[in-house]
């Protein structure tokens, strides 16, 4: 298939677009697609549709305080977004300014601390990289000063409720500056629930960037370059997935950045391999799936890689109708809309 951009448009209602939560974390809908086959259900349904044996991957990344506001040394506002912490004093983010920053020039974030820029960074220059030149760190320095960075189509700045409902009950690795949001949907009731039906569950960590709302800027999709993130799959995780594999269960990712972590490190049995890396993996309609056999995630923005990954693993005309059937039935999309639980497509196997 030679496809393009466009063919991964459709047409979404703005008033579709979640701004908050649902009043529960499980109490979204959920859309089936098993094939051509759509099933409207809602996401506590969930347990009833695994069978004990089945693994579910989640990624435990934490989102931090990624997003500043400032000055730079000239005068004019600037507000930063990190895209990764890289050491305690070096850190790549975006920058929204009239102008952009040169090299060398400095600029003073939350009215607390200075930072200099000392150059383009990322594969296409689109990030700049940040050194810290007081005594502190990043980490310490998020936490202290920045702003929970909730995603472009959220109008409303972050508040006390978008401090847990934009994390997942089980983050434990700080490093994102975006949430891996088809965990949302779990409380730990749920958790409970599911590990007493034989259900068991795994944990990798991939930290999140800001790139991950980058357009792109491309027609056709082959020449499109992804933005890299980092990830760690622990030896914990990789033995649950043999076993799972050993024993016929069936391995689920919690999210497409589960399953962009598993597919990187996974080999052609089936298994995956331990330890951390960087990937750019770029998943799109012709790929043949390695590891994962279902996919939780939530709906995805039109023209988006995203939307190109579940249309790999669900396939192409099956994820159309699916779109077109959620706009129809006003399912909510985006990181605080509703969830699906696709089958992999016999072509992506």
């Amino acid at each position: 298939m030679s496809l393009t951009v466009d063919d991964f448009d459709f047409p979404l209602p703005p008033e579709l677009i979640a701004q908050h939560p649902a009043a529960e974390r499980r109490g979204s809908r959920l859309l089936h697609v098993c094939g051509e086959q759509l099933v409207d259900r809602q996401f506590a349904d969930l347990p009833g549709l695994l069978k004990a044996g089945d693994l579910l991957v989640f990624n435990d990344t934490k989102v931090i305080k990624a997003r500043f506001f400032g000055q730079k040394d000239t005068g004019g506002q600037v507000e930063i977004m990190l895209e990764r912490i890289v050491d305690a004093t070096h850190a790549i983010c975006q920058v929204r300014a009239s102008k952009a920053p040169k090299a060398g020039s400095t600029m003073r974030l939350a009215d607390a601390f200075t930072v200099k820029m000392t150059g383009r960074a990322g594969a296409d220059g689109d990030f700049f990289a940040l050194e810290l030149l007081e005594p502190g760190d990043f980490w310490e320095l998020s936490e202290r000063f920045g702003k929970l960075p909730l995603p472009p189509y959220i109008e409303h700045p972050a508040e006390g409720a978008d401090e847990t409902r934009y994390q997942t009950v089980y983050a434990r690795e700080p490093g994102a500056v975006a949430a891996p949001t088809a965990g949302l949907h779990f409380d730990e009731a749920m958790l409970d629930t599911l590990r007493q039906q034989g259900i068991n569950t795994a944990f990798l960590t991939l930290h999140v960037g800001a790139g991950t709302y980058r357009p792109m800027r491309v027609e056709k999709i082959a020449d499109h370059r992804m933005h890299s993130e980092r990830f760690e799959i622990p030896q914990t995780t990789t033995d649950a997935i043999a076993r799972t594999r050993a024993n016929g269960g069936r391995v689920i990712a919690v999210g497409t950045t589960s399953l962009r972590a598993l597919e990187s490190a996974g080999n052609p049995d089936g298994t995956v391999r331990v330890g951390g890396a960087e990937t750019s993996i770029f998943i799109t309609p012709g790929y043949r799936f390695q590891v994962v056999d279902r996919l939780i995630t939530n709906f995805h923005l039109p023209k988006s890689t995203l939307l190109m990954l579940v249309s790999a693993f669900a396939g192409y005309d099956n994820i159309r109708a699916a779109y077109a059937h959620a706009v129809a039935e006003r399912y909510r999309f985006f990181s605080y809309g509703d969830a699906m639980l696709l089958e992999r497509s016999a072509d992506a196997a």
